[in-house]
């Protein structure tokens, strides 16, 4: 960034004065190119230079993908838990209490709404809480959305952003993988689209489980979706590993996953998709069910 600091801001400030806000520019991490923040914003945070994908807030996901931004929450349980009372340089229940203060219940947002006149629910995870871990709320938050997705028949619509499961809640945490392997089964049993959205990371304990059992598999592109790092399997098997490895177009090349899509083309892509897998014209007529309301999921 010294070139901006020490060349191109003094020059504006002298053409324009000293009102030049110092957030009006940053540089792209992947082409390393200078870019104005008002056009990254207008363009979904993907650089016009290269394409490169940077992460986006979920308010920004749901105001590009559901009609009008019009998403209403579904709430769930969120209670502080701490089996393990967890210390390293903070103790757990404190790093969620800040978490909470700038963000939802826990690293899930969880609602429903319309895309492109197609009903659906949906579970996006948010990477700037603790990293997007997944532990018993954002458990509880993917049970909630199936759940209403099942009885409603609505599409269900979820999009990682995550490293994994969270460490400060042991076998607790670990416990959310077979509890949402359990929710896609209810929504594969009443007939519903599963539509998965793989951003960057996807990875640990999410990749392991539901992530990987959509009826289709979306990513963006550039995306890491993985279950270890690369260094540990590296350092694990003493091999080097193919270049991209674990990128999201690696992935579609082995065929572990079904498309790449840029972001500008995923609200079209997904409710293709839907209408696809519905087989409803969905201008004509309300989508739902044949088999009777299901009942709730079952916590534990």
């Amino acid at each position: 960034m010294n070139w901006l600091t020490n060349f191109v801001k003094p020059k504006i400030r002298a053409l324009v004065g000293n009102n030049v806000p110092d957030n009006l520019w940053g540089k792209c991490p992947e082409c390393e190119q200078m870019i104005f923040y008002k056009e990254l914003e207008s363009n979904y945070k993907v650089c016009s230079r290269c394409g490169n994908h940077m992460r986006l807030s979920v308010d920004s996901r749901i105001k590009l993908l559901f009609d009008s931004g019009e998403f209403s929450k579904i709430k769930y349980q969120s209670k502080v838990q701490d089996p393990l009372k967890f210390k390293d340089t903070k103790r757990y229940v404190d790093r969620l209490k800040s978490s909470r203060k700038n963000n939802d219940e826990d690293a899930v947002v969880v609602g429903y709404g319309r895309i492109n006149g197609h009903k659906t629910a949906a579970v996006f995870f948010d990477f700037d809480f603790m990293g997007g871990s997944m532990g018993t709320a954002v458990g509880e938050g993917f049970l909630a959305g199936a759940d209403f997705a099942a009885s409603k028949g609505y599409s269900f619509l979820v999009v990682p952003c995550s490293g994994g499961a969270r460490m400060q809640e042991g076998i607790f945490s670990l416990m959310q993988m077979p509890r949402t392997i359990i929710a896609i089964d209810k929504i594969k049993e009443a007939e519903l689209p599963y539509i998965v959205l793989l951003t960057n990371p996807t990875t640990g304990g999410v990749s392991a489980s539901f992530a990987m059992l959509g009826d289709i598999h979306i990513a963006e592109p550039g995306a890491t979706i993985a279950f270890s790092g690369s260094r540990v399997i590296e350092g694990t098997i003493h091999e080097k590993l193919p270049k991209g490895f674990q990128k999201s177009e690696y992935l579609l090349s082995h065929g572990m996953i079904d498309m790449v899509v840029h972001r500008k083309e995923l609200k079209t892509t997904i409710s293709k998709i839907i209408g696809l897998l519905t087989h409803k014209n969905w201008k004509n007529q309300e989508y739902s069910t044949s088999k009777k309301e299901r009942p709730p999921l079952e916590r534990h």
